[in-house]
């Protein structure tokens, strides 16, 4: 009996020693979206508030941690959770070695680190786990198959923004156009339908919120947005939120449609509208004695172009085709000639000039248009959901309205004539503009990079260390508060693992990390009155 005891003993005090305390890493949050356009719901009045005051941005970290996915854990064979973390969105668990692991056979679960440093690398304990950045790094974050968008997409590298994760996600643009007929219905617009990002329609003609107009033209620019059939088709900004407004008469071509757009900004603007996209222009209208000439077109004689200053004032970005008239009356027509708004001009799929496109200079002498896209040949979705070709400055004004909402999105502080210069500074033809192509085909890739430290606030400059750029090749560096010597960065990965630490001051402010893996990582900045975290992305 006594033998049996202490057998019994001895099993128990080895269970005992075989427990194991780990993290577990989930590759999924619940309703981002949503609690994200909703942050009362996940933070507090005061939270937001500081936020606010301090340009923190409000991003997929602040939203909790799936508590459906924490049950379907805790009810595996002998795990305890004792913990969670929204921002590393992950637990902290007590089980065996065996019980644990088996956890990676769930398939929400991303990674386990066990508190045993030894386990996460030998052999037996985690040599099968999977990537642990698996849903982080350059190989795994976005990778859309772009299908008959690829060109329009790479030409501009906004793919470069979406493998970054910014798709347009919390950013909100407005698409004013001739009609969206079936866009409730398009297979294309389905994500966007199912996470409620069609926020609302309105037809400013008719007066009623049925915004099926009197044509298709806006449901063909909206899908170069918003449109997403991966492996077939993919817009430039499909994680953004819309509202669609008809502001075009049909059948007819009357000065009232400029105030119908008018009204639509000054709606958009009092619903807290970012970016607002508009494939339409005027000239001549029925009424001959009401077309505009070139003398008109000095960005502040027109209705529209009076609105579009407003509208800069406001805030908003707004983006506009130049016009199809390059072979016929040859200069953008309005709103395009206001300074307050971004002209966008058509290239072929070869980037060259396409010759339907409207070309500048205004009547008073500024460049227009100011960028260029792919104009001819754009593919789009029409309102039945199929995938088609068209030519028009109506396709290449979409393209890089969607492109501008994904960049905006990494850094939705900056303001709207900020966006607009840096993407003018990313174009091939900055430093030699033309009338026909403006500054030429912006680069994203750079904007972003650019965006990352352009405009950075002396006040910014003077209390916080900023780190560029991001994402890095082989360097990092830091920009330094004047009231700091020295400071210390410590580079983590996403799983808390600590693999660099350097010193930095004014005069050597850079770290080398030739060393790192490419992928996502997290650095932080410590001196003895400040401390600023950041995520890195390794290229």
């Amino acid at each position: 009996m006594k033998k049996l005891l202490l057998v019994t003993i001895l099993f128990a005090f080895q269970m005992a020693i075989a427990q194991e305390d780990a993290l577990v890493f989930f590759n999924e949050k619940a309703d981002v979206a949503a609690s994200l356009a909703n942050p009362i719901s996940i933070l507090t009045q005061d939270a937001l508030d500081r936020k606010q005051l301090h340009n923190t941005p409000i991003d997929e970290r602040d939203v909790p941690v799936d508590e459906n996915l924490i049950d379907v854990v805790e009810a595996q064979p002998g795990i305890t959770v004792y913990a969670k973390s929204k921002w590393m969105n992950s637990i902290y668990v007590r089980g065996s070695e065996s019980q644990i692991e088996a956890l990676l056979d769930l398939p929400f679960v991303a990674a386990i680190e066990y508190m045993d440093k030894s386990l996460n690398f030998s052999p037996g304990g985690n040599g099968t786990t999977p990537d642990k950045f698996a849903i982080e790094n350059p190989l795994n974050r976005i990778n859309y198959d772009y299908g008959a968008a690829l060109n329009q997409t790479e030409m501009i590298s906004v793919d470069f923004l979406h493998q970054q994760d910014f798709t347009g996600e919390g950013m909100v643009v407005a698409v004013l156009d001739s009609g969206f007929p079936g866009v409730f219905s398009n297979p294309a617009f389905a994500d966007a339908i199912d996470e409620d990002r069609i926020i609302d329609t309105y037809d400013f003609v008719t007066r009623q919120v049925n915004a099926d107009g009197s044509g298709s033209h806006g449901s063909r620019t909206f899908s170069d947005i918003a449109g997403l059939i991966d492996g077939d088709f993919v817009g430039t900004a499909p994680g953004a939120s819309y509202y669609l407004y008809v502001t075009e008469e049909g059948g007819a071509e009357n000065p009232v449609e400029e105030a119908y757009w008018v009204e639509a900004l000054e709606r958009a603007d009092s619903l807290g509208v970012d970016v607002v996209n508009t494939s339409l222009g005027y000239q001549d209208f029925d009424n001959s004695s009401y077309d505009h000439d070139y003398e008109d077109l000095d960005g502040q004689t027109t209705i529209s172009a009076r609105g579009a200053s407003h509208a800069l004032d406001k805030g908003m970005l707004l983006v506009t085709s130049a016009g199809n008239d390059g072979n016929s009356f040859g200069f953008v027509a309005t709103p395009a000639d206001s300074p307050g708004v971004f002209t966008v001009g058509a290239v072929d799929s070869n980037e060259n000039y396409a010759s339907f496109s409207s070309y500048g200079p205004t009547f008073d002498g500024r460049i227009k248009p100011d960028v260029m896209a792919q104009g001819e040949g754009s593919a789009v979705i029409d309102q039945n959901g199929n995938i088609d070709f068209n030519n028009g400055t109506s396709f290449s004004s979409p393209i890089m309205a969607g492109a501008i909402t994904s960049l905006w999105q990494s850094r939705p502080q900056a303001t709207n004539l900020q966006i607009m210069q840096i993407v003018r500074e990313a174009s091939h033809l900055f430093s030699s503009p033309t009338d026909l192509m403006g500054y030429g085909i912006p680069n994203f890739e750079e904007a972003y990079n650019a965006l990352q430290i352009l405009g950075i606030e002396d006040q910014l400059l003077a209390s916080q260390f900023v780190m560029y750029p991001n994402p890095a090749d082989n360097i990092v560096s830091f920009s330094i508060p004047s009231f700091v010597s020295q400071a210390v960065v410590e580079i983590y990965t996403l799983a808390g693992q600590r693999v660099m630490t350097s010193e930095i001051s004014a005069t050597n402010n850079s770290v080398t990390i030739d060393n790192l893996a490419s992928g996502m990582y997290v650095a932080t900045v410590i001196s003895e009155d400040i401390s600023n975290t950041f995520k890195l992305i390794k290229k």
